[in-house]
């Protein structure tokens, strides 16, 4: 297993500086995202029509001795808007095209949430079965809307010998390992998981029994952690709307690995993810906002190298 980061954190570099950065620290991985949510700054979509740019793209990779682990376009494909949905839907098919001229293995993406309704404005995320017409909803979605769209996105992401990993984001209709494992059984064996143990911790879920769950549906793992406030979430609960910057008053925010959980909990999530066939890359990720990302990266890197499973295991004598 090694170590990767997701340049978002350092889009405020060029390309050219970032892999100088993460050089300086021994990290020669990198996710990249084009497009949606966390923007294109390190990787260009246009570089499917420019031969020239994409040639010196890979030379500057090659020169600095750095692979990509996935390209990621985080958006809501599924948006009840058809502009902003064709939007997201458009980068995710330009990603996927990037990715198999990169011979990149993996895209990384939202599912994705409809509205209530074909008239709908805005997503609708259902929470609970009561009242009954919640149900109605939620059965609308996926039967209309999140089938038909997942199920030919997979199959074209196969054509183009590229995995698509969804991230299990709340707000999105895939946001536990339940809801994941449904998505997989309708789109196949194209589709699994970016697993980011953030996400689990405040949903209550325990990530090291998810990974149990979820097996060979994780194809690409962030590295992010939360920390919880016992003294505020009897008064939140773990849907706490406050901004994440309103760290005092939150049940919960994002922490930065090492500011969370400890090295004891870390090594344990990262042996059952080999025990269970992920032996790939841990990706940083910042959205830590107590710390800046000059300074979350810098810790992640030195907590994490004290984590990571790096060399086979040598055979035992009874083996």
């Amino acid at each position: 297993m090694k170590l990767g980061v997701f340049t978002p954190l350092l889009s405020q570099l060029s390309l050219e500086n970032v892999l100088v950065k993460l050089q300086s620290l021994q990290v020669s991985t990198v996710e990249l995202a084009t497009g949606n949510y966390p923007g294109n700054a390190h990787c260009k979509l246009s570089m499917l029509e420019d031969a020239v740019a994409l040639k010196d793209f890979r030379r500057q990779l090659e020169d600095n001795g750095t692979s990509i682990s996935a390209l990621s376009c985080h958006g809501n494909p599924l948006h009840p808007d058809p502009v902003q949905a064709k939007q997201a839907q458009e980068v995710n098919r330009q990603t996927i095209l990037l990715a198999e001229e990169l011979g990149v293995p993996v895209v990384v993406d939202f599912s994705g949430c409809p509205g209530d309704s074909p008239g709908a404005k805005a997503p609708n995320w259902v929470t609970c079965p009561w009242p009954p017409e919640y149900l109605d909803v939620l059965a609308w979605q996926w039967d209309e809307v999140v089938a038909p769209y997942w199920a030919k996105r997979a199959e074209f992401a196969a054509q183009h010998g590229v995995k698509i990993a969804i991230e299990m984001h709340p707000g999105f209709v895939v946001y536990s390992p339940e809801t994941m494992l449904r998505l997989r059984a309708i789109a196949g064996p194209s589709i699994g998981c970016n697993y980011d143990p953030s996400h689990m911790f405040w949903q209550g879920i325990d990530p090291i029994a998810a990974i149990r769950i979820l097996g060979d549906a994780i194809f690409h793992v962030h590295a992010k952690d939360t920390q919880l406030y016992p003294t505020n979430m009897p008064r939140t609960g773990v849907l706490d709307t406050k901004p994440y910057t309103d760290e005092r008053n939150r049940g919960w925010i994002f922490r930065t690995c090492g500011y969370g959980h400890g090295a004891a909990w870390w090594k344990e999530f990262v042996s059952t993810l080999r025990m269970f066939g992920y032996d790939n890359v841990l990706s940083i990720e910042h959205e830590d906002s107590l710390l800046s990302p000059e300074e979350g990266l810098r810790k992640a890197v030195q907590f994490l190298n004290e984590v990571v499973i790096k060399e086979e295991p040598a055979s035992a004598w009874w083996v």
